[in-house]
C-alpha cells in the first residue's frame, strides 16, 4: 500500500512554496515521524514528517515549487525495513555497483588519492559552523576556507556549501610561458556570482517595498540614558537568573515600556484599512531577529499580562526556535507593534522600516558611553539612540514624540513600570 505525502495548508495565506532540502533519498526506509522534508514559503521553514513507516519515492526535487495539495513522495507501507538499516544497504548496493578493472587498463597507474592534509583543511577556516554546515562540509571532504559566506560576519550557510558543491571554483588556466602565468597571478580573479533569492527573502524584499509604497513613513529620534536599567539589572540579574531559570535582559524593560506607551497612545497600536484605524486592546509585540535564513518578527503575545520573566521566557524561547530554524507561521502572526534592536550588531542609528499592516516599529541601537550635562556638570553616561518610525496617516508627529518621550522616562526610572505611572 503507498502512502501518499501532500503539501499541508500551512497557513490561511500561504499556497505555495520551495523544498528546500529532502532529508530523505529516493528508496530510504522512513520510519514514523521521521523528518522528510523541509519546505520554505514566504513566510517560514516548514518541516513535513512521515505519517506512516515503509520505503519512500520522492516525486519532487529539491528547488522545485510546489502548492498545497500536490505530491511530494509516496510511502510503501508494505515493504518490510531491509536488514541492518538501509543506510547499510545502500552502501552494499554502492559496492556491488563498482565496476572491477579491466585487463586493459590494469598496467595503467590508479589514480592518485587525495591530498592527506584535505580533511584537515576546514579546521583552519576560524568562521564559527553550525552543525548541519558542518556535517556537510565534512561528508563532502570541503576546504570550507574556499567558501564564500553569505550570513553575519562571513558565516557560512548551508546554501552556501550547496553552491560550493554545484558551482566548485574552476581551477586557473595558465599558458606555458612563464610571463602569461605571472600575469594571470598578478591580476587576481574578478569573479560573478549569480544566486536565486529564497522564498522567505522574495517576501522580506516585497514587505520592504509594500512598506514604503503604502505608507505615509516618518522617523523621529530621542535617545535615552541606560544607567537606572543597567544598574537595576547588575544588582539583581544573578537573583533573577537563580528565581526565574532565564537571564534578565534589556529587552524586556523595552518591551513593558512600549505597552505602556501603546496604551497611552493607542494610534500606535493600530493600523489603517482601507478608511478605517483599526484599533487593538492587546498588545502582541513583534521581537525582530536575524537567522541564517533572513529577518523573522516571531510575536510575544499579550505583553500587558506578562511580567519580567514570562517576556524573557518568550524572547528566550524564539532565540533558540530561530536558532534550530523552528519558527512557525503561528509564531509570526498577529503582531500589533514591533521592537527591532540593531545594537547587537553595532548600529549606532537608523532608521527602521514598519511591518505591514503595523503602524510604526521602535529602533534600538548600541549603547555607547557619552559626555552629558546633568545638573550643570558634564557627566559620561551609557547613552542609547531610539527611533520611531511610524505610519503618518494614523500617527500624528506630536504622538510619536510623546511616545518616545514615555518610553524614554520609563528606561530612565523603571520604578515607573512597577508603579504603572
Amino acid at each position: 500500500m503507498a502512502f501518499e505525502v501532500r503539501v499541508p495548508a500551512v497557513g490561511e495565506s500561504v499556497q505555495e512554496g520551495e523544498i528546500y532540502k529532502w532529508h530523505k533519498s529516493e528508496g530510504d526506509y522512513v520510519e514514523l515521524d521521521d523528518v522528510l522534508v523541509e519546505l520554505e514559503t514566504d513566510k517560514a521553514t516548514v518541516e513535513i514528517v512521515a505519517e506512516a513507516s515503509g520505503v519512500i519515492s520522492l516525486k519532487k526535487a529539491e528547488g522545485d515549487t510546489v502548492t498545497v495539495g500536490d505530491l511530494l513522495a509516496s510511502i510503501d507501507t508494505s515493504a518490510s525495513k531491509p536488514a541492518g538499516g538501509a543506510s547499510e544497504a545502500k552502501k552494499e548496493e554502492k559496492k556491488d555497483d563498482v565496476p572491477e578493472p579491466s585487463s586493459s587498463s590494469s598496467s595503467a597507474p590508479p589514480p592518485p588519492p587525495p591530498p592527506p592534509a584535505q580533511k584537515s583543511q576546514s579546521s583552519q577556516d576560524d568562521r564559527p559552523q553550525s552543525p548541519a554546515v558542518s556535517r556537510m562540509v565534512k561528508e563532502n571532504n570541503i576546504d570550507s576556507s574556499q567558501i564564500s559566506g553569505s550570513g553575519r560576519g562571513g558565516r557560512i550557510t548551508k546554501d552556501d556549501v550547496v553552491n560550493h558543491l554545484q558551482n566548485p571554483p574552476q581551477p586557473q588556466q595558465t599558458s606555458s610561458g612563464s610571463s602569461a602565468s605571472s600575469a594571470s597571478s598578478d591580476s587576481g580573479e574578478r569573479g560573478v556570482r549569480r544566486e536565486k533569492m529564497s522564498r522567505l527573502r522574495q517576501r522580506i524584499a516585497e514587505r520592504l517595498v509594500e512598506a514604503q509604497h503604502n505608507a505615509a513613513m516618518l522617523t523621529t529620534f530621542n535617545e535615552v540614558d541606560m544607567s537606572a536599567v543597567m544598574n537595576l539589572r547588575k544588582q539583581y540579574k544573578e537573583d533573577f537568573k537563580e528565581t526565574h531559570g532565564v537571564g534578565l535582559g534589556f529587552m524586556s524593560f523595552f518591551v513593558k515600556a512600549a505597552v505602556e506607551a501603546l496604551k497611552a497612545y493607542p494610534a500606535i497600536n493600530g493600523y489603517v484599512d482601507g478608511t478605517d484605524v483599526v484599533y487593538h486592546d492587546y498588545y502582541d509585540i513583534g521581537i525582530a531577529v536575524s537567522t541564517n535564513r533572513g529577518l523573522m518578527v516571531p510575536v510575544v503575545r499579550n505583553c500587558d499580562k506578562l511580567d519580567f520573566p514570562g517576556v524573557e521566557s518568550e524572547i528566550l524561547s524564539y532565540a533558540k526556535k530561530g536558532r534550530d530554524g523552528k519558527i512557525s507561521l503561528d509564531d509570526l502572526s498577529g503582531g500589533t507593534f514591533t521592537i527591532s534592536n540593531g545594537g547587537v550588531f553595532g548600529s549606532l542609528l537608523s532608521t527602521p522600516i514598519l511591518n505591514p499592516p503595523q503602524s510604526a516599529i521602535l529602533g534600538m541601537h548600541k549603547i555607547q558611553e557619552r559626555p552629558m550635562v546633568v545638573n550643570g556638570e558634564i557627566v559620561v553616561r551609557p547613552m542609547m539612540y531610539l527611533a520611531l518610525s511610524y505610519d503618518h496617516r494614523i500617527v500624528d508627529g506630536k504622538e510619536a514624540v510623546s511616545f518616545l518621550v514615555k518610553i524614554k522616562e520609563n528606561i530612565e526610572d523603571p520604578a515607573r513600570l512597577l508603579l504603572g505611572v
